[in-house]
This record gives C-alpha cells, structure tokens and sequence, in this order.
C-alpha cells in the first residue's frame, strides 16, 4: 500500500487547501447537495403526476424490488455523484476533473478492472450455480430491454461512490495526513459504516460493513497504486452488475436482477461462508488487479 508518485500526482491539487475545516464544511456541502437532489427529483415528480402518485413512487425508494424503483433508487445517486464536484469547487477552488485523476487513465484502468473482474466473477458465477439454483426474477426480454439504462444507472452509482469516497475524501485527506492509516482506512471504514442496514442484513449486518470496508479498502489501495479512480470504479462497477443486475440477493435491492438467491442475506448460516467466499473474490481480483498495474 506504499504511495506511488501517480498518486502524489492525485493527491496533489488538494494540497493547496488542506484545511481540515474545509473538508468536513466540504462534506456538510455534500450531504447539502444530496439532500436537494432528492428534493429536485420529487419536485420533478409532483409536477408530472401530481404529489400522491408521487409520493407513492418516492415511497418505493425502501423497497426496490421492482425496475421502477430501482432505478429510482439508482437515479438518487447522481446527487452524489454531483456533490463531491460542488464541494471541491466552493471550498477548495478546485476543478471537477481533478477528483477523477488522467482522464485517459481512468477510462483505461476502468475498462482493464472491468475485463478482469468480469472473467474471475464469470467463474465464480459458474461455481455458486452449482451449489445454488437462481430463483427467475425478470424475464430475459425485460431485462434485456432494461439493461442500457440499467448499466448507466449502475455507472452513476458506484461513480458517485468512487468520486465522494476515494476522490474528494480521500485526496483531501492525503493532502493533510501522510498516514495511509488516515487517507485509506478513514474513507473505508465510512464506506462501510453506511452500509449499516440491521433490517434487511439481521446479524450479519456487521459482518457486511466488515465486508464493505475491506472492499473500500481494496479501492483504496488501487487509487494509491494507480493515481486515479478508475481502477477502483471498474472493480466496484463490476461487482455491482453481478449484485444488482444478475443475481440480487432476495430482499434486497432486486428490482434490475435477472436472478435472485434462493436466500436472504440475514440467513446466518448461508450468508456467513458466503461473506468468506466474497472476501476470498475481492482478494483475487484485487491481486490481478494489482499484479496488471504494476507491469
């Protein structure tokens, strides 16, 4: 996890306001933005059908199981997506790109984590369908039909999460704490943490934070590697294509997958060596991953 010069490079345009005020102001901004965003959009709502049946639908944003909310769900995420960028701009004075990294690199080192991820989660895919039977979930045509704006949806999502976490946090949090124990474990175990979710996770709600922040942690390694978010946003968009769009876990977010698991994710003695397994394929990828950047 040693810092590279590519990331000295990253981290660099936060270092002309390092300010810690700035940056918790700078998160104050983003929650600020995000909080708007969904105001906009049930304004947007209202507007085109009225507030009952808008409401109705913003109501689905806690149970998407169907494509509609979903995406509902999906589509809150580009005010976070958008929060970050207004954040470095007011309290940092600094341009959108730069929370990205080299725009040739991003989308280089994203489609390189995506291809790799895809053949390792492939395999996995294969190997979990021999022990498990997906349960139908779409039919095919719908899904298919779905999918352009779906994969969008997904982009958008784990973008924003790539840009608030390992972007904005984690660049201004470099620029003022040399320690990889700041600018690396503070945004994952924050990554994590939201991931809170007792009602749906039951007790393994702490083993899936624990399981989130490993994975923020893997992001975060291969943006100090790498010197810019792509790498980490093709991981985390490849994950959440098999999460969200192939094979969901029931009664979770499941109104995109064509499949769902024929289990819940708080059945404790399903989930527990199933949470040993992800940790395992995080790894795995993470290491390729690791071994393709350093050629």
């Amino acid at each position: 996890m040693a810092q590279s010069p590519s990331f000295d490079a990253f981290v660099a345009p936060a270092r002309a306001r390092p300010q810690l005020w700035r940056l918790l102001l700078g998160l104050v901004v983003c929650v600020a933005v995000m909080a708007l965003w969904i105001g906009a959009t049930f304004g947007v709502l209202v507007a085109a059908m009225g507030f009952d049946p808008a409401a109705r639908m913003l109501a689905e944003l806690s149970d998407p199981t169907n494509p509609r909310g979903t995406l509902l769900l999906l589509s809150t995420f580009a005010g976070m997506f958008v929060a970050p960028i207004v954040a470095a701009r007011l309290l940092q004075k600094r341009r959108a790109g730069t929370l990205f990294g080299s725009a040739p690199v991003v989308v280089r080192h994203f489609a390189i984590s995506v291809g790799i991820a895809a053949v390792i989660y492939g395999l996995t895919l294969a190997i979990w369908s021999v022990n498990f039977d997906g349960v139908q979930n779409l039919s095919l045509g719908m899904w298919l039909a779905l999918l352009p704006l779906s994969l969008l949806a997904v982009v958008i999502q784990t973008g924003a999460e790539e840009v608030l976490f390992r972007g904005y946090l984690m660049q201004q949090l470099a620029a003022r704490f040399a320690s990889p124990l700041v600018h690396m474990l503070v945004p994952a175990f924050l990554f994590g943490i939201l991931h809170y979710d007792p009602g749906t996770m039951g007790s393994n709600a702490w083993a899936v934070v624990g399981s989130t922040a490993f994975f923020g942690l893997i992001a975060a390694d291969l943006t100090v590697a790498t010197g810019s978010i792509g790498a980490a946003w093709g991981l985390h968009f490849a994950n959440n294509v098999v999460a969200i769009l192939l094979i969901s876990t029931k009664d979770t977010i499941t109104g995109l997958a064509l499949y769902t698991t024929p289990y819940t994710a708080s059945e404790v003695t399903i989930t527990g060596p199933l949470l040993m397994a992800d940790l395992a394929l995080i790894i795995a990828v993470w290491a390729c991953l690791r071994w393709v950047f350093r050629r």
